[in-house]
């Protein structure tokens, strides 16, 4: 693939750019816009979500048809990536978890446009936040096989009963993506549905506390006791909803790695810009050959993961589905994220210790990727399976 982005990406990757440094990042030294979660203050983000959709900054990952740009998913790479330098950078594009995940498998199986209307168009526009509703307490992680969660028919309703947990933005969230149990069979037993948030029937038990900082939402168990769905809101046929996690979660493992890799950058900043002024033993701590090589390995690693991601990302765009390139991609950034935050907080000193950096904010935050969207073991087991079913094959150049 040609690396060199086309005008109109590099355009938008520009001014994603710019709009971070004029309208995000000084909002990360005001104590009094945050929440109580460590995250901004949603009336504060619809403030800036306003100028962003003005400034034709929004939604990169819808068609124009519908009000985004557009862009494709390398485009995204570019432009997510800029949007990460300030961790509260995506959701002011409408570009960040679970709605960028949500609107691009909706956008793709909704069937009719007034389905597309009802359930993916406010979304887009930033009416409503949305939620995934599959991990569940007893076992549905990483293995989707495991839902115990069920939905029994009765004339054209379905009726659900169980438990979801760590549900990212339930709480707030008006739109769900539900992932139930319709039989036992051991590959079509699972179906996916669509519900609202003043449907009755279901309730939010609790949300989880974490050790990082919080998505808007949070991350909330979930209990069913008898929500009803009416049969025209289940997503593709009785049985696909397996097929459903894994049109959403290819994409969405991807456009992890891409804003991971910008907060990477940002801590490599965050250190390069101190390690150039602070001085130690008569010279900046930049000048020592240790810290160049703590910073070289990070960079070396940031560059590798956008490597891995672009090309995926750009296989993605001529309709392969990358699945072994994106369990690459999303092992490698995952670890490159705990990395880099790592060292630009041994860098740091206590100053990244502390909370007068975003540094630490990124630490906390950076465990989650090695587990999120699948656990880097799991995505080593597909790696091992994939490689043992295509011997050299694997290594293939192209689609």
């Amino acid at each position: 693939m040609d690396f060199t982005l086309s005008p109109e990406i590099e355009d938008y990757r520009l001014r994603v750019r710019a709009f971070i440094e004029t309208h995000v990042r000084p909002l990360e030294s005001q104590p009094a816009v945050f929440d109580e979660h460590e995250n901004i203050r949603e009336d504060i983000v619809a403030q800036v979500r306003a100028q962003a959709r003005a400034e034709g900054l929004w939604a990169f990952q819808m068609p124009k048809s519908r009000g985004g740009q557009g862009i494709g998913v390398v485009g995204m790479a570019a432009c997510y990536e800029e949007a990460a330098r300030s961790p509260f950078g995506p959701v002011m594009f409408n570009a960040a978890p679970p709605d960028d995940g949500n609107m691009i498998v909706l956008e793709k199986i909704l069937k009719t446009e007034a389905l597309k209307e009802r359930w993916l168009q406010p979304i887009i526009d930033g009416k409503v936040r949305s939620a995934f509703a599959m991990t569940e307490p007893k076992g549905c992680g990483s293995d989707p096989s495991l839902t115990y969660t069920k939905a029994e028919k009765k004339g054209n309703k379905w009726i659900i009963t169980g438990r979801k947990w760590f549900i990212t933005g339930a709480d707030g969230a008006q739109h769900f993506i539900l992932i139930a149990r319709t039989s036992d069979d051991a590959r079509k037993g699972l179906t996916a549905f669509l519900f609202d948030a003043s449907q009755p029937g279901w309730r939010i038990e609790r949300r989880i506390p974490i050790m990082g900082p919080e998505e808007h939402g949070g991350h909330c168990e979930i209990v069913f006791e008898g929500l009803e769905i009416p049969d025209e809101h289940r997503l593709l046929e009785v049985g696909d909803g397996l097929k459903v996690t894994q049109i959403r979660l290819g994409t969405a493992r991807l456009t992890h790695c891409m804003r991971w890799l910008g907060l990477s950058k940002r801590c490599l900043e965050e250190a390069g810009s101190y390690v150039t002024q602070r001085m130690s033993f008569g010279e900046t701590l930049a000048q020592h050959e240790g810290v160049q090589w703590m910073l070289g390995d990070a960079a070396k690693d940031i560059h590798i993961g956008r490597l891995l991601t672009m090309n995926a990302a750009w296989k993605l765009d001529q309709g392969d589905f990358a699945r072994t390139d994106i369990s690459i991609a999303k092992i490698h950034v995952a670890d490159t994220l705990h990395k880099s935050a790592d060292t630009a907080i041994q860098l740091l000193g206590a100053q990244g210790y502390s909370k007068d950096t975003i540094v630490e904010w990124i630490y906390r935050y950076a465990r989650q990727a090695r587990l999120v969207d699948g656990a880097s073991e799991i995505h080593k087991m597909v790696l091992s399976r994939a490689y043992l079913d295509e011997g050299q094959d694997f290594f293939r150049w192209g689609l």
